[in-house]
């Protein structure tokens, strides 16, 4: 099973960028594989925050949109999260997963989901 290592995270200001990374152990080059960052912040539930399909088709949540980008390079097998416009409400740890998109979107719930990484530690100060 591939695994994944997240990194980038780190102290932020308000207003301030971060770009994580999110690297394979093994190729993500396989058709209908889906990536996905979450995060999760102290006391809250853990939420997905973008995906990207094989096609590099990216899809956001609504505090992501405008401010996040996710993308992928299958010959790197690496997938970023440049984070833009940072916020205190985007404090907490970021991981990532990969599976089918119907794993990633239910958190293993139903489909194919890997395990989790350690994450990478976000804090943005106000």
């Amino acid at each position: 099973q591939v695994q994944l290592a997240e990194s980038g995270g780190g102290l932020v200001q308000f207003g301030g960028s971060l770009r994580l990374s999110c690297v394979a152990s093994g190729s993500i080059d396989t058709r209908d594989s889906v990536v996905g960052w979450y995060r999760q912040a102290p006391g809250k539930q853990r939420e997905l925050v973008a995906h990207i399909l094989y096609d590099n088709t990216a899809i956001y949540s609504e505090s992501a949109k405008g401010r996040f980008n996710i993308s992928r390079d299958n010959a790197k097998n690496k997938v970023d999260l440049q984070m833009n416009n940072l916020a205190p409400a985007d404090t907490a740890v970021y991981y990532c997963n990969i599976g089918s998109r119907l794993g990633i979107m239910t958190m293993g719930a139903f489909g194919e989901f890997g395990t989790w990484g350690q994450g990478t530690q976000v804090t943005v100060s106000s």
